[in-house]
Order: C-alpha cells, then structure tokens, then sequence
C-alpha cells in the first residue's frame, strides 16, 4: 500500500494500490495544469473587469481608469475570496462547482463591500452585476467544457 501525500487536504491515510479492482487514480489530465489555472484566474478577472468597464460606459465619471477601478474593486476581492474558498485551482475549468461558486461569491461579496463603503445598490444594478457575472464566469467555463468534449469525441482513439 503508499500512503497519500499529507497537505490541507489529504490525510496521511493508506491509499489503495494502483490497479487494484474496484479503485480508480487520478490521471494526470484529471489534474488542473498551471496553464489551465492561469487562463482560469485570467478570464475571471476580465469577466469582472469587462463588467466594471461597461458600468463605467453607461455612467459619466471623470477618470475612465479611476471609475473602472471603483467599480471592480470589490468583485475582483469577491473572486479572489471564491477562488480561495472554492479551492477553485484544483478544477478551475469546471462550471459546477467553481463556476457557479464564483459566480455567486464574486456577486454577493461584492455587493457586501459596496454595501459597506456606502456604494449604491440599487435594483437594477444587482440585477444587471447578477446577470452578467453569471454569464462570463459560468458562460466560459461551459464554452471550454464543450470545447474540450468536442476535441475528446473527434480525436483517434
């Protein structure tokens, strides 16, 4: 029997050997690819930023820049706060559960620090932010999931 690397996450217990009946291993494309994790966290964080860019467009601000960046603050703190609860590096391509977890940490942490810093919240606004968050970081990770189920049916077994 070998034993299962220790960390935050696996206990220092026996594992079953390899190729033992009824028992499964993780193959290496099970596992999340630090290329995999760095397009993950890049397209999160221009969900949020494409999000905080067209709110700046339907406002008038003084500093494009400035304004881009008052907006996206908290959501970009929520999706860094659903990354680390979701553990979202392990399946960052997965649109359940990391998806849909981001999705609603992003929004609802979001909201929360608007909340906090006296920021409006007004109906539209959390309906619109909802929406569209919903639709980037769940909407891409779908995309990739077909893509990747496409490139897996049509290559040569």
């Amino acid at each position: 029997m070998s034993t299962a690397p220790s960390g935050p996450d696996h206990a220092n217990v026996p594992s079953p050997a390899a190729g033992t009946p009824g028992t499964t291993t993780a193959s290496p494309t099970d596992r999340a690819t630090t290329g995999a994790v760095a397009l993950a966290v890049a397209l999160d964080v221009v969900s949020v930023l494409a999000f905080a860019a067209g709110g700046r467009a339907t406002h008038s601000a003084n500093s494009p820049l400035t304004a881009v960046a008052g907006i996206a603050w908290p959501f970009l703190v929520g999706l860094a706060v659903a990354w680390i609860v979701l553990r979202a590096w392990r399946r960052p391509l997965a649109p359940w559960p990391v998806g849909v977890g981001a999705w609603a940490l992003t929004w609802a942490v979001g909201m929360a620090l608007r909340a906090l810093t006296g920021e409006g919240l007004a109906v539209p606004f959390l309906v619109v932010s909802a929406l569209f968050l919903l639709a980037t970081l769940v909407g891409w990770r779908l995309v990739a999931t077909l893509v990747t189920r496409f490139r897996a049916a049509r290559a040569p077994r």
